[in-house]
């Protein structure tokens, strides 16, 4: 029998880690959630950019676990706030901010921006490392942020962007909707083709 290889998804955060094994089911690898790590706690994204947070999370678990690890961080970028808040953003409105009040605070900021005015994208990184190479992938969707919440799949900043080209928001489309246009699905997809070749050639996938 062959044994498949193992893949951690360094994230603690239960909806992340739903979506990512999503869109990996097809892989012919075990995807590994951080509860089979207890002993990892909270890792602190130190970072000044996504790429940096993003390497900090899979660099960590995959020297921790000794297995390949994929960890990924996303912002809102708000063209209307120069960009913020970008790699804030899930603590925009405090360190242990809840999505509602992240949601609050950035409406608050937008409440007299017009319509045309209130564009902004989803931005992921991907990393993937493991004990012989590491790489990074990227996932941008464009949208707008919408004036009110609304929809109640998702999380995150979900109930107030609607993607470029939908009248819905990400937290009123289906799950599987969102998994073939979102940010993350998009940088898991280009990561998943170096994976598959890695996996094609006995690559270094532990």
């Amino acid at each position: 029998m062959i044994t498949k290889k193992k893949i951690v998804v360094a994230t603690h955060n239960i909806n992340k880690q739903k979506e990512i094994n999503a869109l990996l089911k097809d892989l012919n690898v075990n995807v590994l959630g951080m509860e089979h790590f207890p002993i990892i706690n909270s890792i602190e994204e130190t970072g000044s950019t996504l790429l940096e947070n993003s390497l900090i999370k899979s660099r960590t678990v995959s020297q921790l676990t000794g297995l390949a690890t994929i960890a990924d961080d996303t912002g809102l970028e708000v063209d209307a706030l120069h960009g913020s808040p970008g790699v804030y953003s899930a603590r925009y409105a405090g360190s242990n901010a809840t999505y509602e009040a992240n949601v609050e605070k950035l409406l608050f900021e937008l409440i007299e921006v017009p319509e045309a005015l209130r564009t902004a994208r989803f931005r992921t990184v991907i990393s993937y490392v493991d004990n012989k190479k590491e790489f990074v992938d990227e996932g941008v969707i464009e949208g707008m942020i919408t004036f009110k919440p609304s929809g109640n799949k998702g999380f995150g900043y979900d109930p107030i962007f609607k993607p470029l080209g939908f009248e819905k928001t990400f937290s009123e489309i289906s799950q599987d909707k969102k998994n073939i246009i979102s940010h993350r699905a998009l940088a898991l997809k280009k990561i998943k083709k170096t994976l598959k070749k890695q996996l094609n050639n006995r690559g270094s996938i532990e």
